[in-house]
């Protein structure tokens, strides 16, 4: 073990407090990210509401030196859940600010996480739903989705701008950077992969073609905040799917990206096919970073320019001593934390003083198998917990899980036909 091992080990929160400057110069003030979780705290018609404030109030009070938002969309005909915020216009510009002063307290950045949901979408919220190809999802799946319709040229480069326009009005709301989410599945994440890509044209067949869709759109948007605001992106190590997008294929978009100026590269995995980012084990819960071997090799590669990667890691860190070593072993740049959070808004700071040696989640379970086997058992109960802390109420960790899951599904349907209605009126 080296040197900066042995001293992790004695004073792990020293190399936690180190700030992070990214390679604009943006200074982020320690290597803790809050991880985005859709929230869900917009109004049936996707207007943001006070609640998205009062949350991030929370976590910028709590020390985090980074909180990413969840979804935002940027067209209000592809929503992924309803209740998503949709960013269009600055015609909702002085709740934004609210948002963007409350998450920024105390020198926190807040950078708000944008995206298209593509085909992944729950049937009957929009009217359809669009992706690369016309490709439905499989069987286990097929009965909650819709077949999508192939995007036309025009579509793809109205997509693009759309992407731009809402990084624009997030800069001038108060948000200090975005994330391109492309990970997941969503639109970002189906272009990329093989599985749900099977187009013909410049935008589809070699990798080089697959990745041209994210690489336009990181270009649309610096064109349009330019250079000193950051911009990142939330990408898949694999697709965790046979014939998918791969960790060889991640590794060349994740070399390419960052020569084309992206400033932090998020390491997840998986789609709603195959949940790894949501479906998790006790097995899992007992180690460290679901991520961090992908992140090892990836920290061994140089772009073509000769740029080092700007690198987080998101998921199953579990202990302060864990992320300290990863961070000493320069296997990584920036710790992301989700679901601790929701348990413990404050949780950063006892990080930072020394005083949480642990992880405060623990794994949840309905005691009914198939249930739990879902991954969607787990979002419902911090969906839960995170519109607690949206009223200003305090977490609640003893909440059932059943009757979490009961309820999120009760009210996502109800709000889903109102969606629909006021769609139709």
């Amino acid at each position: 073990m080296n040197s900066a091992v042995d001293t992790s080990l004695k004073q792990p929160e020293l190399y936690i407090q180190k700030p992070f400057a990214l390679r604009n110069g943006t200074i982020i003030k320690n290597r803790l990210i809050k991880s985005a979780m859709s929230e869900a705290l917009g109004t049936i018609d996707n207007i943001p509401t006070p609640k998205l404030a009062t949350l991030y109030r929370q976590w910028a009070n709590g020390g985090i030196g980074l909180n990413i938002t969840g979804n935002v969309m940027v067209d209000a005909r592809a929503l992924g859940e309803p209740g998503n915020v949709v960013l269009e216009n600055d015609k909702h510009m002085s709740i934004l600010k609210q948002w963007a002063h409350a998450g920024t307290a105390n020198n926190t950045h807040l950078w708000m996480q944008i995206n298209h949901p593509g085909k992944q979408v729950p049937k009957g919220l929009n009217r359809g739903s669009v992706a690369p190809s016309a490709i439905g999802f499989g069987p286990d799946m097929a009965r909650f989705f819709e077949i999508p319709r192939a995007l036309t040229e025009t579509e793809i480069l109205d997509i693009i701008q759309r992407f731009a326009t809402t990084s624009a009005i997030a800069k001038q709301a108060g948000f200090t950077g975005v994330q391109i989410h492309g990970a997941h599945g969503y639109l970002v994440s189906q272009f990329l992969s093989p599985n749900h890509n099977k187009r013909t044209d410049q935008w589809g067949g070699t990798l080089n073609n697959r990745m041209r869709f994210v690489r336009e759109v990181y270009k649309s948007i610096r064109a349009n905040v330019g250079e000193d605001f950051p911009v990142s992106i939330k990408l898949n190590s694999a697709d965790f799917q046979k014939g998918g997008f791969t960790e060889e294929e991640s590794i060349e978009v994740i070399r390419t990206l960052t020569d084309d100026g992206m400033d932090l590269i998020e390491i997840s995995g998986g789609t709603y096919e195959s949940p790894v980012m949501a479906n998790v084990k006790q097995s899992t819960y007992d180690r460290e970073a679901y991520f961090l071997k992908f992140a090892e090799t990836i920290r061994q590669e140089k772009t073509p320019a000769g740029h080092n990667i700007p690198l987080a890691v998101t998921g199953g860190f579990r202990t302060t001593t864990g992320m300290a070593d990863a961070l000493a072993l320069d296997n990584l740049d920036m710790i992301g934390i989700a679901r601790p959070l929701v348990v413990d808004p404050n949780y950063p700071k006892k990080i930072l003083a020394g005083q949480a040696k642990s992880n405060p989640i623990q794994a949840r379970s309905t005691g009914i198998k198939f249930i739990d086997n879902l991954g969607l058992m787990e979002v419902a109960w911090y969906t839960r917990q995170l519109h607690r802390m949206g009223q200003g109420k305090a977490p609640k960790p003893n909440e059932g899980t059943l009757g979490s899951l009961v309820k999120v599904l009760l009210t996502s349907s109800f709000k889903t036909f109102k969606t629909r209605r006021l769609r139709a009126s």
